[in-house]
């Protein structure tokens, strides 16, 4: 009897390489870009305010949406009669910042434009946290006075560590101090229980320099909206956020962290929108202005 040797079937990968171009096409279109922008900020927003961000007709704003939902780059949410869309992660909105560090500024063809650029620069919410100049100061400002410890708040980017601008950071390892978790308290910051990390960050894509992230970068975010210390910019889809007089005292006062005078609230912006080169007048801390913290790990 001849025995019937078992064939064997060549084993075919379940999955093959990464395939970019399926979210490449969604983020390439720009009507579609703008609504991303305009959500970057982590808040949900109806397709009404939508369709005026990306500048298109509420039909397109809505074949628009239906395509990044199915995409994965969205999520939706019924409220009453009305659906709000939001980023679907933050992975997202980091995708967001990143390519915002490569892409060119558009033209600005009015001073409006030019004043909201300039806004965006000056301080912005990066999905649940602060960034621009204002968030480098504020991230400067608690490592000056000690709430923060294990970095100096600069992108090394020849320190082989792998920070990417406009990315997550993972080369530094920053610790909450005992004396900084106390501050904090004493201030009324409150930090959720929760899986995320406390403490991250992201390298700046218009500053260059590090910006706090994870749970304490959102509660401070949260603490200071609460609180009166930043504003956002009443439209909504604007990313920009404005420091109160308030905010600057309370900033001064506990974190050392010094800011430029506010300009007149009519006063257009003087300088030119920045490149995405670091700035050189950034907002400086004076650590002898905030409370004094242990350093402790």
């Amino acid at each position: 009897m001849t025995a019937i040797e078992p064939t064997t079937t060549p084993v075919v990968p379940a999955h093959g390489d990464v395939d970019l171009a399926p979210v490449a096409a969604l983020v390439g279109d720009p009507g579609r870009a703008r609504v991303l922008v305009a959500l970057a900020d982590g808040r949900a927003l109806p397709a009404s305010v939508l369709a005026s961000e990306a500048g298109v007709s509420p039909s397109t704003a809505s074949a628009h949406l239906a395509k990044l939902v199915d995409g994965g780059l969205l999520t939706v949410e019924r409220h009453g009669r009305n659906r709000y869309y939001r980023l679907a992660n933050r992975r997202v909105g980091a995708l967001i910042e990143t390519l915002a560090s490569l892409s060119p500024t558009r033209p600005v063809r009015s001073l409006r434009e030019g004043n909201r650029a300039h806004a965006l620069r000056e301080g912005r919410t990066c999905y649940d946290h602060l960034a621009g100049r204002l968030g480098v100061a504020l991230m400067r400002g608690l490592i000056e006075c000690g709430v923060l410890a294990g970095g100096d708040g600069m992108f090394h980017p020849d320190d082989g560590g792998g920070d990417r601008l406009s990315a997550p950071g993972h080369a530094t390892d920053y610790l909450l101090t005992t004396g900084g978790a106390a501050l904090l308290a004493e201030v009324g910051v409150r930090v959720p229980e929760g899986r995320r990390p406390l403490i991250r960050y992201c390298v700046d894509w218009s500053e260059q320099r590090h910006h706090l992230a994870g749970r304490l970068g959102a509660a401070l975010l949260t603490h200071a909206l609460e609180s009166g210390w930043v504003r956002r910019a009443p439209a909504p889809g604007r990313r920009s956020v404005r420091v109160t007089d308030e905010g600057r005292a309370a900033l001064r006062a506990h974190f050392g962290v010094e800011l430029p005078p506010a300009p007149d609230a009519g006063a257009p912006s003087t300088g030119a929108p920045s490149t995405g080169a670091p700035s050189t007048g950034a907002p400086s801390t004076t650590a002898t202005h905030a409370r004094t913290t242990t350093r402790s790990s």
